[in-house]
């Protein structure tokens, strides 16, 4: 339960970071701002495995927070691009 917890606050900063970069107004709450989050690290990770592999027995890749960002910025553009 707390690991679901952690992932949350996580996914809440990563899309604050994802929303601050993405110019425009988003109009979503903290709750939708954490599933960005999380659904933006699993884009993200993802897009880290296609380019390297993570270090054998490694559970998360080491461009881990860079990536979610960046992962988030892409599901925030592909919504930006549907409600148009």
């Amino acid at each position: 339960m707390l690991h679901l917890i952690w992932m949350f606050i996580v996914g809440i900063v990563v899309g604050l970071i994802a929303r601050w970069i993405m110019p425009g107004a988003q109009g979503m709450g903290l709750f939708m701002t954490g599933i960005l989050g999380i659904v933006g690290a699993v884009v993200g990770g993802y897009i880290a495995r296609l380019f390297s592999k993570p270090p054998e027995g490694s559970p998360v890749h080491p461009v881990g927070i860079i990536m979610s960002v960046i992962g988030a910025l892409v599901v925030l553009w592909v919504v930006q691009m549907l409600q148009h």
